[in-house]
């Protein structure tokens, strides 16, 4: 080994230990690595910063826009609502409607974006069926897994490896050249639910519910219609004329301004509460305090406010106005740790953070000092466009449960019909080649802003940074590797040890490594790194590159086997009562038929 390669390997383990860590930031250290790989004069700048044109890169950016117009318009919640309606009256039709729908939407965006709209619905219909909610949320992240084997747009390692083979000098995927088998493996992971169902835990049903949470289901759950008040500014009020970031009164007194009633002459106009929002003399304040218990008789006088009457919850007056959701901490998230002071979620993203559920049950009142734990959900308010706005940021907190309201007063329900219409011109384009893949993307964003799906600023906010930082900063990685000789020495290892084998057993072997490593680390930074080594296997045995590289990009979304192993399965862990050993016991069968379905086929579909 040379010392060029033992210095690109070793930075790679620290790089593997940092992901494992989760400190810093996954974006941070493909940063890291970016600015380091360069400074060892292994790799050059021009080359450390190519993935920022890689057409990838781009194609994963215009999806997160394409997914972005498809919730902004109402889909997705649509099709949830389709289930309820057709299926909900049969746990076993359920699972199957409930698999192939979002399997089918995971296809075509964001797995973890889709789970996270159906959990609350999920539950809803286990609440209605009063069965175990175990019984579905399994399936459900299993399905969204599962997405990712149906075409080439629906994950970020199909794209990684389809652009390596195009680095290599090979044509890449198409748009369905992962369908056949995807369809198998979706087919067999719904008979297996049906089956392996009976084995989750969780046993104990639901209770009964209607519909879909409401704003009010909401409110009651977190406490908030116990704590919620309206306050009449008075004409002598300290508060006159001054922003609100300057009167500190969550710290001082617990009260949380969450909007402002401004009178006018035949009406009162709402806005919604930011750190610069100016109090005047005949405001009405829309307030949460942090205790229902705590007694401010004292602190009105002294602020110069006066209670009005509240016959019914704030959310429910203005509910075309403003609204409530439910936010995950997803597993990578930084924020654990945190205060909910320290988010900064007003400032940030013009909302408030009004409740804490730990564990399935809301902590009672806001602690704004009490540290944020791993799989804790906040329940934030702010109006309907703010709250959307968060949709695709993923990073350190995703949207997790929006209530029935939602579909009312989407910011484009009315343009569903036209998002359908992009995402078909887009789909028809790349299935027939008349454009690459990227310009057909590209065209489906245009469309979906010139029809008003998305806006300008909607479209940049939908897009998961952190991820896109991540492939580029691994993409120098391979670069590194193979310039040292890596590639080449992760082929003979491979060679001499299973290479008398057979070209079947290589392929078991690539995705029992693929898996594993997809354990650890993000799905996508293991496409990349295993990618390379794929197809320099395939040309050392004078073997198609296609079956190598199809094996590892159905390995890398095989992410089955444990809770941490992909954010859709952390999403479902609290809801479903699942223990880690759930998913091994689950999840590690179910890998292993996914491994025998890709030797038995992929050599069909894909001579070797």
């Amino acid at each position: 080994m040379n010392p060029e390669l033992a210095l690109v390997l070793l930075m790679l383990a620290i790089s593997m230990s940092l992901f494992i860590r989760g400190r810093p930031r996954m974006d941070v250290v493909a940063l890291l690595v970016i600015i380091g790989l360069p400074l060892t004069g292994i790799i050059t700048l021009q080359q450390s910063i190519a993935g920022f044109s890689n057409q990838a890169v781009l194609l994963i950016a215009s999806l997160f826009i394409i997914g972005h117009g498809l919730v902004r318009t109402g889909i997705a919640y649509q099709m949830g609502d389709l289930i309820v309606k057709h299926a909900a009256t049969s746990e076993i039709r359920l699972l199957v409607f409930l698999m192939a729908s979002v399997a089918l939407l995971s296809s075509i965006m964001s797995s973890t974006g889709v789970v996270a709209i159906f959990i609350p619905i999920v539950l809803t219909i286990a609440k209605r069926m009063q069965s175990s909610p175990s019984h579905l949320m399994m399936p459900l992240s299993f399905a969204g897994l599962i997405g990712g084997t149906l075409t080439l747009v629906a994950t970020p390692p199909n794209m990684v490896v389809s652009a390596e083979l195009a680095r290599s000098g090979i044509d890449g995927f198409s748009f369905f050249s992962f369908t056949p088998i995807g369809l198998v493996i979706l087919t067999l992971g719904i008979i297996y639910m049906l089956f392996a169902r009976r084995w989750l835990g969780g046993s104990k049903p639901a209770a009964p519910a209607g519909e879909r949470d409401t704003l009010s289901d909401l409110a009651d759950a977190y406490g908030l219609t116990v704590r919620e008040r309206r306050l009449l500014v008075l004409a002598d009020s300290p508060l006159v004329n001054r922003p609100l970031n300057e009167l500190e009164l969550r710290q001082q007194y617990g009260i949380n301004v969450i909007a402002i009633e401004h009178p006018r002459k035949f009406r009162r106009v709402l806005e919604m509460a930011t750190k610069h929002s100016r109090i005047r003399a005949g405001d009405t304040l829309l307030i949460d305090l942090a205790s229902p218990a705590i007694a401010l008789a004292g602190a009105y006088e002294e602020l110069g406010l006066e209670p009005r009457p509240l016959p019914i919850s704030y959310y429910r007056i203005y509910a075309q106005q403003m609204g409530l959701a439910e936010v995950a901490l997803p597993p990578e998230s930084a924020l654990p740790g945190k205060t909910i002071q320290e988010l900064n979620f007003r400032s940030r993203y013009r909302l408030n953070v009004v409740g804490l559920r730990r564990q399935g049950k809301a902590l009672p009142g806001l602690l704004v000092d009490e540290p944020l734990k791993s799989a804790d959900t906040l329940l934030v308010a702010g109006t309907w466009e703010d709250i959307n706005q968060l949709y695709g940021q993923t990073r350190d907190f995703m949207l997790f449960n929006l209530p029935a309201e939602i579909d009312e007063v989407a910011p484009a329900k009315d343009k569903a019909p036209f998002a359908l219409l992009s995402l078909g011109i887009m789909v028809i384009l790349m299935v027939s080649g008349l454009v690459p893949n990227l310009m057909a993307a590209l065209i489906g964003c245009l469309l979906m802003g010139v029809f008003g799906c998305i806006t300008m600023d909607s479209a940049y906010k939908s897009i998961h940074w952190s991820s896109l930082l991540l492939i580029i900063g691994m993409l120098p990685f391979a670069l590194a590797l193979e310039e040292t000789g890596g590639i080449d020495l992760a082929v003979s290892v491979l060679l001499d040890s299973f290479g008398n084998a057979g070209p079947r057993t290589l392929l078991a072997v690539l995705f029992a490594a693929t898996a594993l490593i997809g354990m650890f680390i993000s799905n996508t930074a293991t496409a990349v790194l295993m990618a390379p080594v794929a197809i320099a296997t395939a040309q050392a045995v004078d073997a198609s590159p296609y079956p190598f590289a199809m094996t590892v990009a159905l390995a890398a979304s095989a992410a089955f086997m444990a809770p941490v192993s992909s954010p859709v399965n952390t999403l479902v862990l609290d809801p479903g009562g699942y223990k880690f050993t759930d998913f091994m016991r689950i999840g590690i069968p179910f890998t292993l038929l996914v491994l025998v379905v890709t030797v038995l086929l992929v050599p069909l579909l894909f001579p070797l």
